[in-house]
């Protein structure tokens, strides 16, 4: 599985990376591990959460704080890390910080992951996390909405699946927003940092 990222997201990155906080609203590049950019307001696509309920990221993710990651169950390598590192940030919080975020996993690959798959899979991290999964060309709009890429999903010849790429950013969204990116290298411990700046950034609000 490779890394990749929309164009319109590097470009973003390359620009933001030579600026400065002065004029801009946005914090300095050494304040944050993760990349602030312009919010992407997000498709209010609903899919399925892990209780067999609708569950659109626009109007239902209603903590001051929700992290976005889009991966699969059966990937090897890069959401097992991805998921850790975040499980891991998390307890680098505090109770007030913790209550105040939400986790959300939405499948790459809703034939396979089923509602009941992924509350199972995500059992290993942490109960509170909330799994979405849905037809996956509604998960393709909202993650573009994000500007965010989802690969399509193919049978291969040995009856496998090939599952092309997918992105492997980490979203903070806020308000209906995607505002952060972050990648999936990115430690538990600058992920904590961050969660913190963005929280106070909130209450300062």
């Amino acid at each position: 599985m490779r890394f990749l990222v929309l164009p319109v997201l590097l470009a973003l990155v390359g620009v933001l990376s030579g600026c400065g906080a002065a004029g801009t609203g946005q914090a300095p590049a050494s304040a944050m591990t993760g990349q602030e950019h312009t919010p992407y307001r997000l498709s209010d696509t609903a899919l399925t959460d892990t209780d067999g309920e609708p569950f659109s990221l626009a109007t239902d993710a209603d903590k001051p704080l929700t992290l976005v990651f889009y991966g699969y169950t059966q990937c090897p390598d890069e959401c097992p890390l991805v998921m850790s590192s975040l499980t891991a940030a998390l307890t680098r919080l505090d109770d007030t910080d913790r209550e105040k975020i939400d986790v959300v996993f939405v499948t790459t690959d809703p034939a396979r992951d089923t509602t009941e798959v992924l509350e199972k899979y995500l059992e290993r991290y942490d109960d509170d996390f909330i799994g979405l999964t849905g037809d996956l060309k509604d998960i393709v709009t909202l993650a573009e909405s994000m500007r965010l890429y989802i690969g399509e999903a193919d049978r291969l010849p040995s009856g496998g699946y090939d599952l092309g790429v997918h992105d492997t950013h980490v979203s903070a969204v806020t308000g209906g927003e995607a505002r952060v990116v972050w990648s999936m290298n990115t430690s538990p411990k600058q992920f904590a940092d961050d969660i913190h700046h963005l929280l106070e950034e909130e209450n300062a609000a």
